[in-house]
């Protein structure tokens, strides 16, 4: 069995968010080079996928994976 991170709730203040803007609104990436660049090399992962689309609409209960961190979506 594999230790993973506990998982950061990141309250958004709405319903929805992008998964770019949400990278850096949770802190996991700090430019929006920086977010372009890993989720296009597919270092992202969306609860448990690599998901590609930096534009992906994220719902409340996602839990975003970057480098051994993860943060989930909150209202």
């Amino acid at each position: 069995m594999t230790n993973q991170a506990p998982i950061e709730d990141v309250p958004i203040g709405g319903e929805v968010i992008r998964l770019g803007q949400f990278l850096k609104f949770a802190g996991l990436l700090d430019s929006g080079g920086h977010v372009k660049d890993a989720i296009a090399n597919g270092e992202v992962t969306v609860n448990g996928e690599v998901d590609l689309r930096r534009g992906r609409q994220l719902q409340p209960g996602d839990v975003v994976s970057f480098e051994g961190r993860r943060s989930r979506v909150r209202p």
